[in-house]
C-alpha cells in the first residue's frame, strides 16, 4: 500500500493507495498546533475502523504548501508508521515540464500533482482548475507542457474577508441563490459572492482558451468547491475530487520504476 498525503492551507487530505485503487481517504485540518502524536493516532484509528493493516503500507509520499506543518506530520510518519516520507520537491520531482520563460519558479506541489494527474488521466491540451483556499488555473498545451496559470481568492476567503472588515453583514453558507437580484442581505451577498465568482471563473477558462489558441481544449477541475461551480456553468468537462492525490501516486510511480 501506497499513503498519500496533500498538505493544503486548509486541511490535509491522506489516500491509501493499493496499486491505481483509492482504498479510501479521509482528511484533518491543518492544525500548526496539532502534535505528531494526534496525528499519528489519528492515521492510526482510519486504519483500524476500516480494517486496513498499517503495516502494509510500503510507502508514504507528501506533497504540501504548509510548511508550518511538516516537521510534525513527518515525525508522525516515522513515529507511527516507521517510514521516511517522500516528499515532493525536495528529493521526489514531479517532471512537469515548462515552456522557457526567464522565470525560475515552478509550481507548488499542489498544483503539480493535479496536473500531472490530468494529464495521464485525461489527455493533452489542458486547463485545470483548482478550487481550494485559493483557486488555481493551469493550462497545459497539447504536448503536456506547462504554459502558464492564475491564482486568485478562494470564494469562501473572499466571502470571509467581506464578513470580518463589515460590521452589519452576516456569515452566509457557500450556496447558489435563484436569482441575482435578492431580497435579503444573505440572498445578496450569496448572489454576488458565489454568482459574481462563478462568472469571474468562467471569464478566466474562456480567456485560458483563447490565449492557449483555442481548439479541443478539456477543462478539468478539482477542489471542494469543484462540484458547485462546474453544476452551474456548462465551460467544466470533468470534476475530479482525487486529483492531487492521483498525481502524487503517479509521480512516486514513476520515480520507483526510473520512467
Amino acid at each position: 500500500m501506497l499513503l498519500v498525503i496533500d498538505v493544503g492551507n486548509t486541511n490535509m487530505v491522506f489516500g491509501i493507495f493499493h496499486g491505481d485503487r483509492l482504498e479510501g481517504s479521509f482528511r484533518m485540518i491543518t492544525d500548526e498546533n496539532r502534535t505528531s502524536d494526534e496525528i499519528g493516532l489519528h492515521i492510526c484509528a482510519y486504519f483500524s475502523r476500516f480494517g486496513l493493516n498499517l503495516a502494509e503500507v510500503e510507502d508514504v509520499v507528501i506533497g504540501s504548501v504548509a510548511p508550518q506543518v511538516m516537521y510534525t506530520l513527518s515525525s508522525a510518519v516515522v513515529k507511527y508508521l516507521g517510514k521516511t516520507p517522500l516528499v515532493l520537491d525536495d528529493g521526489l520531482d514531479p517532471r512537469l515540464p515548462y515552456v522557457p520563460c526567464a522565470s525560475e519558479e515552478r509550481l507548488g506541489p499542489d498544483r503539480a500533482a493535479a496536473d500531472i494527474a490530468a494529464l495521464v488521466k485525461y489527455g493533452a491540451p489542458l486547463v485545470v482548475l483548482d478550487f481550494g483556499t485559493a483557486t488555481t488555473l493551469d493550462a497545459l498545451s497539447g504536448e503536456g507542457v506547462y504554459l502558464g496559470g492564475c491564482i486568485t481568492a478562494g470564494v469562501r476567503v473572499s466571502i470571509d474577508g467581506l464578513f470580518q472588515k463589515t460590521a452589519l453583514l452576516p456569515k452566509v453558507e457557500l450556496v447558489k441563490p435563484d436569482k441575482v437580484l435578492g431580497t435579503t442581505a444573505v440572498g445578496q451577498i450569496q448572489a454576488g459572492a458565489v454568482m459574481g465568482y462563478i462568472g469571474a471563473m468562467e471569464y478566466l477558462i474562456r480567456r485560458a482558451k483563447e490565449e492557449m489558441g483555442g481548439g479541443d481544449i478539456k477543462v478539468i477541475a478539482t477542489g471542494g468547491l469543484a462540484r458547485m461551480v462546474a453544476d452551474n456553468t456548462d465551460l467544466i468537462d470533468i470534476v475530479d475530487p482525487r486529483l492531487v492525490l492521483d498525481g502524487l501516486r503517479i509521480i512516486y510511480e514513476r520515480e520507483r520504476g526510473g520512467a
